[in-house]
């Protein structure tokens, strides 16, 4: 599968600004949600090829979105990527454990969030 259209879940302006710069400077097509609700529902919409999920939200966190798509059928096929300042090992595991494909730490390494990206692809 190629990675083109990423949605990006992120309740901080700035993060999603940074990771929207690494991203449309690499040729992906970005949509954005502010919080978990929302991007659950921009999921089912639009179908993107990968999320990157942010944790730390008001509402429904990201483990929780995280969770709601990887066990719907309609968005269950679309990769997550957990991308949070949550850096603690059990963070990691519970993050897998709601059934995204890897995790990444802010503050966000451009190298290492592209290469995370192409080995989901």
């Amino acid at each position: 599968m190629t990675i083109k259209r990423v949605l990006v879940v992120d309740d901080s302006a700035t993060e999603r600004h940074i990771i929207g710069d690494i991203l449309s400077s690499r040729g992906f097509e970005i949509t954005f949600s502010v919080n978990g609700e929302a991007g659950v529902a921009e999921a089912k919409k639009i179908k993107p090829d990968l999320i990157i999920m942010d944790v730390v939200m008001p509402g429904m966190n990201g483990f929780q979105a995280t969770r709601a798509i990887t066990k719907d059928p309609e968005t269950q096929h679309i990769p997550v990527l957990i991308c949070t300042t949550k850096d603690q090992e059990t963070d990691k595991v519970w993050g897998l454990r709601q059934g995204a494909k890897d995790y990444v730490v802010k503050p966000i390494n451009a190298a290492e969030l592209l290469s995370k990206i192409a080995a989901l692809g």
